[in-house]
């Protein structure tokens, strides 16, 4: 612009810069100190490209990726010393930052239409839930693959709310829901029920969440309470003592016009200390028996028995998790808790008879896959007992290390090794 003959003030208007900040430049080309070789490189077409991708990476792998923040891509930039190149102010990265999010998002569409092409149809498990950090917040995860389906602020949180989100995120892609976990919560279950056309699988972490919160942090405070009341049987001790050795033998003296105290046998006082000291011993054994049911309520709900490595019956599955639940309660009871806590481990039992669908639904979907095939029993049968039962034992043992996932791989090959030998099911 300058060998056009554009003036100084009106380049740095055509380029939005500030003219002191074009003069600045000017000024810092003339007095760099890097080695010419490298001077002459970042101004060369390789060495721009160079440089724009650099610039592009840094906030793509340390803001987006890694959340260190846009400082952090700063201090690269100075200590690299490329900032005799690159703007590195926290007024000039953010705007390098924004523009890198924008591309993403645009990525983001150019290959979701460019994938959902080639997407066979596929049945899906949605993951629904609604977050109010910052605001309301709906989202939905494809269970399987651990991919975003939705994520969208939103006013409300009614069904056709739902209904509306989900359609637009399942616009152009080949998948129909075929199963949603979630809470309880109305509109969550009307939207599933009505729009999205899919079987609901009650939320395990709800359940266990509720229960904890009825039971675990109430439990804590009376157990608190507890010990403070040994303190003070002990502290009523210590008093009673030191009135009989003080006294020695004499009656205490009182002031006028006050009744004398009755002081209580050093008997009584010991064995309120005593009967003081068992409530808190009583507390933390059942403090302790909670999280153990609730964990294995966890193990009871999956439709594979992982121990075993045979698929579970849904109402013997029900019946199991409700007996954790009733020791859990018979705890509460006993504590005793107040009527809103009760009232919270009740709401969360209500939902204990709706975690046997789970099953019957993934047994029926088998059965829709297999009818096709036109298999005869026994054959017919080797998806549901010992195939199925084997993937979900490596997909267990996939979550773990490889030293606890060994016992679980070693029972999956078993299951599965008979029936894919030659003349197998």
């Amino acid at each position: 612009m300058h060998a056009q003959g554009t003036a100084q003030r009106q380049a740095a208007q055509g380029l939005a810069l500030p003219r002191s900040t074009l003069q600045a430049w000017q000024a810092y080309a003339d007095r760099l100190d890097e080695c010419p070789t490298v001077v002459a490189f970042f101004p060369s077409v390789p060495g721009l490209a160079f440089l724009h991708r650099l610039v592009s990476a840094l906030p793509l792998a340390c803001v987006e990726i890694g959340a260190c923040g846009i400082r952090l891509v700063c201090l690269v930039l100075d200590l690299t010393g490329l900032k005799r190149f690159v703007g590195t102010s926290y007024g000039t990265q953010p705007r390098g930052n924004c523009r890198v999010e924008e591309a993403m998002v645009a990525s983001r569409r150019e290959e979701r239409a460019r994938l959902a092409r080639a997407l066979p149809a596929t049945d899906i498990t949605v993951a629904q839930e609604e977050t109010v950090t910052g605001g309301l917040c709906l989202s939905g995860i494809e269970a399987r693959r651990n991919s975003m389906l939705l994520e969208q602020e939103a006013q409300a949180r009614e069904h056709d709310t739902w209904h509306r989100l989900l359609e637009q995120a399942l616009s152009g892609l080949t998948c129909r829901g075929m199963q949603s976990t979630r809470d309880e919560a109305p509109g969550l279950l009307a939207s599933g029920a009505q729009h999205l056309g899919a079987h609901h699988a009650p939320a395990l972490f709800h359940v266990q969440h509720d229960l904890r919160k009825a039971v675990s942090a109430p439990m804590a405070a009376t157990q608190r309470a507890a010990a403070q009341a040994v303190a003070k049987a002990a502290e009523r001790r210590t008093r009673g003592q030191a009135r009989l050795d003080n006294a020695n033998g004499e009656r205490t003296k009182h002031g006028p016009g006050r009744a004398p105290q009755a002081t209580a046998s050093l008997e009584q006082v010991e064995q309120d200390v005593d009967a003081a000291r068992q409530a808190p011993q009583r507390l933390a054994g059942q403090r302790e028996t909670v999280p153990q049911s609730l964990r294995a309520i966890g193990h009871a709900s999956p439709c594979v028995d992982v121990e075993r490595g045979v698929r579970r019956n849904g109402t013997r599955s029900a019946g199991d998790i409700q007996r954790h639940v009733d020791t859990i309660r018979t705890i509460a009871q006993q504590a005793p808790l107040s009527e809103p806590s009760l009232e919270r481990s009740e709401q969360a039992e209500r939902v204990v008879p709706q975690m046997q669908a789970p099953i019957a639904c993934v047994s029926g979907y088998v059965r829709q896959q297999v009818r096709p095939w036109d298999v005869a029993p026994p054959a017919s049968y080797a998806v549901h007992a010992p195939l199925s039962p084997s993937f979900s034992l490596e997909r267990v043992a996939s979550t773990q290390t490889m030293t606890d996932g060994a016992p679980l791989r070693a029972r999956a090959e078993r299951l599965r090794t008979p029936r894919c030998a030659p003349g197998g099911a």
